[in-house]
């Protein structure tokens, strides 16, 4: 069993930004595995800066038991205070297994910046989800949102129009499945 001091200088050696290549420390902590790394670089996650949030993200994404790890990612990119820098986090959304979280990239599409908005509407376009009753209404709930507290600027009518297509698009397949 590796020691524990030995994981920690791992991470440590990962986000250590005057490394050239990070990410050979990631492929070790991967090959180490188990749920304590895992914890440790969810924990980066949620409380690093962007580039250690972007580096312990590339390393969960070649871990197992990725769902822990996809949910800790759209909890840290829905942060308000991410918005603007998100990004290179929703870049990495196409590592995980996306097919139930069709609200989380429609979120995205709606609030996010220009950047993430883009990457998102390429996964709503071409990823596979499990589309529900209750994912339409939670998706319509979030359009809502957007209606009422989006600012009109230059893209508002552009997105506003997608999404009510998108929206439309599932309310017919649903409706065809009954």
């Amino acid at each position: 069993m590796v020691e524990k001091s030995n994981i920690d200088k791992l991470i440590d050696n990962l986000l250590d930004k005057s490394k050239d290549e990070p990410m050979k420390y990631g492929e070790q902590l991967v090959r180490i595995g188990g749920s304590e790394i895992q914890e440790k670089l969810i924990h980066v996650l949620k409380n690093g800066d962007m580039d250690d949030a972007f580096l312990a993200t590339k390393v969960l994404a070649l871990m197992d038991n990725k769902q822990a790890s996809l949910d800790a990612l759209f909890e840290v990119i829905h942060l308000p205070a991410n918005q603007n820098k998100n990004g290179g986090l929703v870049s990495l959304i196409e590592e995980f297994d996306i097919i139930d979280k069709f609200v989380d990239l429609f979120r995205i599409y709606l609030f996010g910046n220009f950047k993430s908005a883009t990457l998102a509407k390429v996964h709503l376009d071409y990823a596979e989800f499990d589309i529900t009753p209750r994912t339409l209404k939670k998706a319509e709930k979030h359009f809502n949102h957007f209606l009422n507290n989006a600012s009109n600027g230059d893209d508002f009518e552009l997105k506003k129009a997608e999404a009510a297509t998108i929206l439309a698009e599932l309310k017919e397949i649903l409706d065809e499945e009954e």
